[in-house]
């Protein structure tokens, strides 16, 4: 759990009190919170059997999608760093065969791309 521990003082990161209060109902037996980022309006949360998405939809952001990927079926991922006038970096991840990125998220600065990347690697090359 060091690399989760470590990871969790960074801007952008959630607490696990926090995460656990609002998405505990999502989760099955046996499965655990390990970490989770915050977006914009959206929530990245690494379980210990999933990827969970959270995205809040609409204007008032009372709509929301929760989208579950397993870690076999993430094929590949790519990160785009923010270059030095850039406001973004990139997250790309691909689904099983799919020629096109499945999944396509922005992340301000205040997030750490580097750190995203780490924890998604961890599980997709178990």
């Amino acid at each position: 759990m060091g690399l989760f521990s470590a990871l969790l003082g960074n801007a952008g990161a959630v607490s696990l009190e926090e995460l656990n209060k609002h998405y505990s109902l999502l989760l099955c037996e046996e499965e655990e919170i390990e970490l989770g980022f915050k977006l914009i309006r959206d929530t990245f949360i690494f379980t210990n059997k999933r990827l969970i998405l959270v995205a809040r939809q609409g204007i008032t952001g009372s709509k929301t999608e929760y989208k579950s990927i397993s870690y076999k079926s993430i094929t590949r991922f790519s990160v785009e760093t923010a270059g030095a006038f850039d406001l973004d970096a990139e997250l790309k991840i691909w689904i099983s065969s799919e020629q096109q990125p499945s999944i396509t998220k922005q992340f301000d600065k205040s997030v750490n791309v580097y750190d995203v990347q780490k924890v998604l690697a961890h599980y997709v090359l178990k």
